[in-house]
């Protein structure tokens, strides 16, 4: 054995190895350490319980209570919102919660039965013409714009309830 293979072995010790963290053969075995999550797992506990930190993904069964988890936390705490009424002041009527398969000719039919119907304009989406859901009519008079909030407004139309109340004029849009 030359010096340099002595020397290795005084330091390390005899049958102890530089990987063993220095423990040898013959010592009592410490407790395994706890088992580390992998890559995998710690990204679905971070994004796929929803925020939920009380109990892993991985944890959960796979029946019912995963897909729970992938629900957005907001849609079940969120009380629904009322719709702001505002008062008819002109012929110009809001109507809302329309379904998105209604078009211009639906809302005249619909609207012509409470009074005469100049215009009727459902809002769309300009890069591809799909309705947002809404849309503005616009009556003879402020009478007959009154007498369709009353009748029409929670009326159900092609499966939705309509939300419909006076239009807030110009100014109050430009705030």
């Amino acid at each position: 054995m030359n010096s340099y293979q002595q020397e290795k072995r005084q330091r390390h010790g005899r049958g102890r190895s530089r990987r063993r963290g220095g423990r040898g053969r013959f010592q009592e075995q410490r407790a395994p350490a706890p088992k580390q999550k992998t890559f995998w797992q710690r990204i679905v506990e971070f994004f796929g319980n929803g925020g939920d930190t009380r109990k892993p993904a991985a944890q959960s069964s796979r029946n019912g209570q995963q897909q729970q988890q992938h629900q957005r936390p907001q849609e079940q705490s969120r009380p629904a919102r009322k719709p702001e009424s505002i008062e008819v002041t002109s012929p110009r009527l809001y109507v809302g919660n329309l379904s998105f398969d209604a078009t211009e000719s639906d809302l005249f039919e619909l609207f012509n039965g409470v009074g005469h119907v100049q215009n009727a304009e459902v809002v769309s989406y300009r890069h591809n013409q799909r309705s947002k859901g809404f849309a503005f009519v616009s009556m003879q008079t402020i009478e007959e714009a009154k007498r369709a909030v009353d009748e029409l407004h929670d009326k159900e139309f092609l499966g939705r309830k309509l939300v419909v109340s006076g239009a807030k004029s110009s100014e109050h849009s430009h705030d």
